[in-house]
């Protein structure tokens, strides 16, 4: 898979809360953080841990990818989360970068 292929694919496992197949596009040491911040997660089971609290807490969350650009090793997705139907909804920016085909490090802004 291409760098492009991972991204696209760990958003549609995001959107179907399918936890396992989402992490399982991250390396075992990858790194979660906000932009120029302290990083909040640094493991693959780090990341599971928060994202199974996060579906379980939002059920109906999805991300609308808005735009993307690729930069070598360096995907930039521009999305719009929405939480449930009718609910909160804000837009985030995720840079993710790779690292032998997999998501290395992902630094988010909101």
């Amino acid at each position: 898979m291409s760098n492009l292929d991972v991204a696209s694919a760990q958003l549609d496992a995001y959107n179907a809360q399918d936890l396992d197949t989402y992490v399982s596009y991250f390396t075992e040491d990858c790194i979660v953080s906000g932009l120029n911040g302290t990083p909040t997660e640094t493991s693959r089971e780090a990341v599971k841990a928060r994202y199974a609290k996060a579906f379980a807490q939002f059920p109906q969350n999805k991300a609308e990818l808005k735009n993307r650009t690729v930069v070598g090793n360096t995907i930039v997705d521009h999305e719009l989360v929405i939480r449930a139907p009718g609910g909160e909804q804000f837009e985030i920016i995720a840079i993710y970068t790779f690292r032998d085909g997999l998501i290395a490090r992902v630094d988010f802004a909101k």
